[in-house]
């Protein structure tokens, strides 16, 4: 019979050894206090180290036409929470996730919670493989676009960055962005966010 378990291997094109590793990486620290089991987060510690290794590597290896300025911003980009946000949505990892009673009824932004999930699963990958070429196959299958994109556009400035540029032209001001409304499913969320500038709102969408 399969299990939530087995559909997710078959998602991430990798099947453990070890399906505890598994279960650890997708332990949130709000369960793991309420079942007294370990939580992904040492394992977050070790995948974020081999995503940085594994991205620069690639970058290193296939874009000799990137400075060692563009190199970093590039693997900045792509490994930045927000897309690996993305590729927790892509597996549905939501789905799979260990969470206290206390997380599961919050209504707070998961974000976090799924870019993590993301590098505890990198780890637990390299430690039951015990081979970094399976952890790096997962990796780049699932970065290899968004690097593609951003070293297409690594001296174009991101929308935020302009903005600051243009308000911070007569000194240091105090700007926020803020999420004000999110709408959709977890897996599909629609936020709405809003900046302000010494305080007062210029706009939200």
């Amino acid at each position: 019979m399969e299990t939530n378990l087995d559909k997710l291997q078959k998602e991430i094109g990798y099947n453990f050894q070890n399906i505890n590793l598994l279960k650890t990486a997708l332990t949130h620290t709000s369960y793991a206090y309420e079942h007294k089991v370990k939580s992904y987060e040492r394992l977050e510690y070790l995948g974020d180290s081999i995503l940085e290794f594994i991205s620069s590597e690639y970058l290193f290896e296939n874009y000799d036409n990137l400075s060692e300025g563009e190199m970093t911003k590039v693997r900045a980009y792509s490994v930045c929470e927000d897309n690996l946000y993305q590729i927790a949505l892509k597996h549905n990892f939501s789905d799979f996730l260990y969470l206290g009673k206390s997380e599961r009824a919050s209504k707070d932004n998961k974000k976090a919670i799924l870019a993590d999930t993301v590098e505890a699963i990198i780890a637990a990958i390299y430690l039951d493989s015990q081979d970094i070429y399976t952890a790096k196959r997962f990796i780049i299958d699932n970065i290899k676009d968004t690097v593609e994109f951003a070293s297409k556009n690594v001296g174009i400035k991101d929308y935020k960055t302009v903005l600051q540029e243009k308000l911070q032209v007569n000194g240091e001001v105090l700007i926020q962005y803020n999420i004000i409304k999110e709408e959709g499913p977890d897996h599909n969320k629609l936020f709405t966010a809003e900046v302000k500038f010494n305080g007062k709102t210029l706009a939200n969408r």
